[in-house]
């Protein structure tokens, strides 16, 4: 193990409940941790009273994270930044801090997506913004664990991937504790999609079950979406064995069978007849997926990969398609042999 205390100072930008729950993980390990809040009030929170009073408000957080505002000094300062701002506004945050980070700053993606405009994987978008010198100074992290979770200090297992092994075993140890354990991988792409894609199945299974359509229906539905995440992932370069790992079906189990999933209650709502702008309305937190479902599918068209549910569920957020209508045509499709999972 690395002498952690003689480590570089680190911060977690993005103080949502996955940042907050990460800078709580971190603070278990370091000596200090910044975590830097786009909201003035959740600063405030953490550093007066030690709640992020908007984003898991019930927990009470470590003495030694110190929130800021100042997103440009804690890009400066810090030599690792953990970057949890939601996929759609990372590019931004990349641009903002771009002039202030050190050639030696190590990133830490936490979160999950394509961006949607572009149909960009985010190891591809730090490539963008700062060279392709940055792709061995990035990690990406996903699996299955949700905030509430972790910031109870219940068991939880990651993985982390990236193209250089000495900053992924890093960043595996940075993180690895007694509740929060950390696995390495090479696959990043396998990772980046497993992590983004789940979320699209996610939302198709909160539909399947605000319709009330049975566990038998929700089985299907997720090995079907299984096969779906393998078939476009293998033709992007990733590996079929990272789609069975933490970071693919584990965090396909976790995020579309529990209530606690944003992505599942806004699927979930939807079927039980409520739109989509009535949901997002009543919510502070981004479902990943509404955006990510828009990319997935372009995606796939420009592939030639057939992904019907992904489609569906497209069609259901930004077309008006009815869910039952949905699920009337996916039921109704030609048979055809199972090969999964290289199947169409």
């Amino acid at each position: 193990m690395h002498d952690l205390e003689s480590m570089p100072d680190v911060a977690v930008i993005g103080a949502g409940s996955w940042g907050t729950a990460l800078a709580s993980v971190l603070a278990d390990r370091l000596p200090r941790v910044t975590l830097w809040c786009r909201e003035t009030e959740v600063a405030t929170g953490i550093n007066r009273n030690r709640h992020n009073p908007l984003f898991q408000s019930e927990f009470l957080l470590p003495a030694n994270i110190e929130a800021s505002t100042d997103l440009i000094a804690t890009a400066a300062r810090n030599s690792i930044l953990i970057m949890v701002a939601p996929t759609q506004f990372t590019r931004a945050v990349l641009n903002a801090i771009r002039e202030f980070v050190t050639p030696a700053t190590l990133f830490v993606s936490a979160s999950k997506g394509v961006e949607a405009d572009s149909m960009t994987l985010l190891s591809d978008l730090y490539v963008q913004v700062f060279g392709e010198e940055v792709r061995s100074r990035c990690c990406f992290l996903s699996g299955p664990s949700f905030a509430r979770d972790v910031l109870s200090r219940l068991p939880a297992a990651v993985a982390v991937a990236g193209s250089d092994p000495a900053n992924v075993e890093r960043v595996r140890e940075l993180f690895h504790t007694g509740y929060f354990r950390t696995y390495s991988s090479d696959d990043v792409v396998g990772l980046e999609l497993g992590g983004a894609l789940k979320n699209v199945y996610a939302l198709a299974a909160g539909i399947c079950d605000g319709l009330g359509l049975g566990h038998s229906a929700r089985a299907a539905l997720l090995t079907r979406g299984l096969s779906e995440m393998i078939r476009l992932g293998v033709v992007m370069g990733a590996r079929v064995e990272t789609f069975a790992g933490l970071s693919g079906m584990g965090d396909l189990l976790l995020t579309a069978t529990s209530t606690l999933s944003r992505n599942h209650t806004v699927g979930r709502r939807l079927g039980a007849g409520e739109s989509l702008e009535e949901i997002q309305s009543d919510s502070r937190e981004i479902a990943e997926g509404v955006m990510t479902v828009q990319g997935v599918v372009r995606l796939a068209a420009e592939r030639g990969i057939d992904m019907p549910i992904a489609v569906a569920v497209h069609d259901i957020l930004h077309a008006g398609l009815a869910p039952l209508d949905a699920v009337r045509g996916l039921m109704e499709r030609e048979p055809k042999p199972e090969t999964f999972p290289g199947d169409r």
